[in-house]
């Protein structure tokens, strides 16, 4: 079966934006589109089935002014909405969903579905939070080599290649916390900090190699990795993370890091788990 990216609607503003999102990736990947709207129970008398049959055909009549030749199909769905969506995320290439529904409270950033959703699908979560004014030319990755990064580096890879952009790979780390008399220790501290940055430029070095198709830059500094992709996402059309990263605990299913982009980076943001058919390998095993 073809690989299809799978977007979710509820005819909310975030929900446009990202069927609009989902439509031009369709198109630039050469991926089938299926438009979802999961009808939950009302009550009766309200008119249920006619709103949601209404928002889905609308949502699926403007993906298909968009996607070109991509295929585009419908699903209306009965049930509860993160579970559905997790579920379509085990056959999706990605599932992209606006970053608050019509049930989202103002104040939220991103809504619980989109939360819930990013931290248990099998693939790349997209949320995105509206239309994009402005091309920036380039995708951007948080990689520290776990596993999870690696499978978000293969996904904005692809991302890059497929919109002739360039690919940003950003590492930031933070050092202890030292006491005062730890002066005399400088010297320690700037030779660690030489071979953190030395490490994160060597583990780009078999990515380039094995994609020289794609313009690759990487960054590496001493600073908490959420701040460093946010103030990178300004120049960014997408920035991609893995679910967990070096530091996350094993039981998590949506690290710190993954929190804090969704939070406060304003372009759409990728959450990438690896696929539970098995581990991506790394370049250097491929």
């Amino acid at each position: 079966m073809a690989r299809q990216i799978v977007v979710g609607v509820d005819g909310s503003a975030p929900a446009n934006a990202a069927v609009e999102w989902a439509a031009m990736d369709a198109r630039r990947r050469g991926l089938d589109l299926r438009v979802v709207h999961v009808c939950e129970e009302w009550p009766r008398g309200i008119g249920a089935a006619e709103y949601c049959a209404g928002t889905l055909e609308a949502a699926a009549d403007r993906a298909r002014r968009l996607t070109g030749t991509a295929r585009v199909t419908g699903a209306l769905l009965s049930g509860h909405v993160a579970h559905d969506l997790i579920a379509e995320s085990a056959t999706a290439d990605s599932i992209v969903l606006g970053s608050r529904g019509l049930g989202g409270f103002a104040g939220m950033v991103v809504g619980s579905i989109g939360m819930a959703v990013a931290g248990h699908a099998a693939g790349p979560v997209v949320i995105v939070r509206g239309p994009s004014p402005y091309v920036h030319g380039r995708v951007t990755v948080g990689y520290d080599g776990s596993e999870h990064s690696t499978a978000a580096m293969e996904y904005a890879i692809e991302q890059a290649r497929a919109r002739d952009a360039e690919l940003h790979v950003v590492y930031g780390w933070q050092m202890p916390v030292l006491s005062p008399y730890a002066v005399a220790y400088n010297g320690l501290i700037e030779e660690i900090m030489r071979e953190q940055a030395e490490e994160a430029r060597e583990r780009v070095v078999p990515w380039r190699e094995r994609h020289p198709d794609v313009r690759i830059v990487d960054e590496q500094l001493c600073e908490h990795p959420v701040p460093l992709l946010v103030k990178a996402s300004q120049s960014a059309d997408l920035v991609v993370v893995g679910s967990r990263g070096r530091g996350g605990l094993a039981a998590a299913v949506l690290g710190s890091v993954g929190h804090g982009v969704l939070h406060h980076v304003t372009c759409p943001v990728a959450v990438v788990r690896p696929h539970p058919s098995g581990p991506h390998p790394s370049p250097a095993e491929s």
